[in-house]
């Protein structure tokens, strides 16, 4: 079991190395992690590289729970289905089970709350009470649920490429006025409700017609971890790059801001915090 661990840790699908499509990013990646001494191995027996969505949801240091993993997005592709008792009993991992729906892409934490998007009722059909669901998750996850909107043009539905947290009463996300209407207007009263400030960033679409469903252009699904944080930027025609750079480097001041060419993944719709679950050596004192 992962147990006890006095350093936070990075996990990786085993495909992402030996998929040919992914070795050289996957490669650059573990470069990085390894210069500054952040810890990882790769998982065994999964089917697809999106290791966020299919593994457990750390409450503790020492407790996980591992959810239904039944996305919708994910029904006509069965061949990409990956068990996450399977994976789990395979690496040693022991979890507490739910039977709620739920992806870890869904997921952005920060010690006392969690925030995900409501594509998180459209999972759950069984559940007609709303607010019973977000209280049941509660009391499993012992923390705090923000539902906001989902962006209806996101297959996935996923909070994690819209929003992460700089702190407990701060957000950086995808930049308001560049969004949908619909969901600027239900996203601005939250942050009101919740007393939340918002840093908007850029980000922008990249169409490509072998890759319609490209995550190129969302710089929000960055990877976290100690304290370090590594920023996707994609060199093509349009990027902002530079900005999202400087805009880091400001609002994480303390941290070590390392940036990655994340094309070769993002051409398949996830960056990142997709690619990646991280253990926290106790995720209840992140501060």
């Amino acid at each position: 079991m992962i147990k006890g661990n006095d350093t936070d840790t990075v996990f990786l699908s085993k495909l992402l190395l030996s998929d040919s499509r992914y070795t050289e990013t996957c490669k650059e990646l573990m470069a990085i992690l390894n210069k500054h001494q952040i810890p990882f191995y790769f998982l065994s027996g999964a089917k697809d590289i999106w290791c966020r969505d299919y593994m457990p949801i750390q409450v503790a240091k020492d407790k996980f729970v591992q959810f239904r993993y039944e996305p919708s997005y994910l029904k006509p592709y069965p061949e990409h289905y990956t068990d996450p008792v399977f994976v789990c009993s395979e690496n040693g991992i022991e979890a507490e089970k739910s039977n709620i729906i739920l992806d870890g892409g869904n997921v952005v934490s920060w010690s006392d709350k969690i925030i995900m998007t409501d594509r998180f009722f459209d999972e759950n059909p069984d559940y007609s009470n709303k607010a019973k669901l977000v209280s049941d998750l509660e009391k499993q996850l012992e923390t705090e649920v923000i539902i906001i909107p989902q962006v209806k043009m996101d297959y996935t539905g996923h909070a994690d490429g819209m929003v992460r947290f700089v702190d407990a009463t701060t957000l950086i996300g995808n930049h308001r006025e560049l969004e949908y209407q619909y969901w600027t207007k239900k996203m601005n009263v939250l942050l009101e409700e919740n007393k939340l400030s918002y840093i908007d960033i850029p980000f922008f679409e990249y169409h490509l017609k072998k890759h319609p469903l490209n995550a190129i252009g969302c710089y929000v699904n960055f990877l976290e971890v100690s304290n370090l944080i590594v920023v996707p930027i994609f060199e093509v025609e349009g990027n902002m790059d530079k900005e999202i750079q400087n805009i880091f480097k400001k609002t994480f001041p303390n941290r070590i801001i390392e940036t990655i060419n994340f094309n070769e993944i993002g051409y398949y719709g996830g960056l990142l915090n997709c690619v990646t679950w991280t253990v926290q050596s106790d995720p209840r004192f992140r501060s």
